[in-house]
This record gives structure tokens, sequence and C-alpha cells, in this order.
């Protein structure tokens, strides 16, 4: 899993594969097409009382990070926003291409989408493992049922 951030002011490339917005806001100056995005998920990023708290304060970040990671654990719509930039992820995953989250920030360390993406790195899941065929009773035994259940001519087992 490649997971990639980006200014949205940056040039898209082919190796960004996927490009999807992770700002509440639109990026001002930058018109839709020159952004190229796949996807807007407005509600993965911070709620505006949590942004204005932080105000991109690098001070603050540490702290910023811990709060933003409960909403992101807590807050039902943005559950959703993570949950569809999960299976953006995976169906990337699946295809061997990255997926870029696209901010608006000035800074490339100081700024939500990096936390986003460690975050979906440090949650993601394994996927499940093959579960191993029903087992049944030995072969040549029956299981234990009921005489009425089992084929003419099958003596019950004690």
């Amino acid at each position: 899993m490649t997971i990639r951030i980006k200014r949205v002011y940056d040039a898209p490339s082919t190796a960004d594969g996927s490009r999807v917005l992770v700002d509440r806001l639109w990026p001002r100056g930058v018109s839709r097409a020159r952004a190229d995005l796949d996807e807007w998920l407005k509600d993965v990023a911070p709620s505006p009382g949590l942004r204005t708290w932080w105000n991109h304060d690098p001070d603050r970040i540490d702290e910023f990070a811990v709060r933003y990671r409960a909403e992101l654990d807590v807050d039902p719509t943005a559950a959703v926003a993570v949950a569809r930039l999960r299976s953006l992820v995976a169906a990337n995953a699946r295809a061997g291409t990255a997926i870029t989250l696209v901010y608006g920030a000035r800074d490339p360390l100081v700024n939500h989408a990096r936390i986003l993406g460690e975050y979906l790195e440090a949650t993601r899941t394994a996927p499940p493992a093959a579960s191993p065929p029903a087992a049944g009773p030995p072969a040549g035994e029956h299981a234990r049922t009921s005489p009425g259940s089992l084929p003419a001519g099958t003596p019950p087992t004690p």
C-alpha cells in the first residue's frame, strides 16, 4: 500500500495514482481541472473547531495529531469518509498503484494529510486469512445425529 501526500499547488503526475483532496475547504486559486482529482473527501479533514484551534502552529502539531486521530476514531461522519478512503487505498493496492492525499497547506510536515496518512498506515488491518474447511467427522464415521436424520440403513452413532 503506497500512500503519498502532495500539495494541490504542485503539478499532478502519473506517479500520484488516485488523487484525493482531504481538505474541508477548496484550495484558493486552483481550478478543478488543474487539481486533477479523483475524489474530494471533505469529511476526513479536521473539524472546523480543531482546525481553528491548531491554526497550523508547529508547536501544537503533536497535540493536534492526538486530537485529530481521536476525531477520526469517534466522529461518525469522519468514520464514513475514512472507510471510503480505506476502500480507495485497497483498490489502488490491488491495482498496484499509489494513492495521493492532496492538501493545500504550505508545510509538507505540518499538515493534517501527513497525520491522516500515518493514521491509515497504523490502523490498517491485515486481510482476513482464508478460513480452513469445516471440520467434519473423520472419514468413515458419522456425526452424532438423531436416528431419524440418518440415511436409510445407517446405524446411529452411540
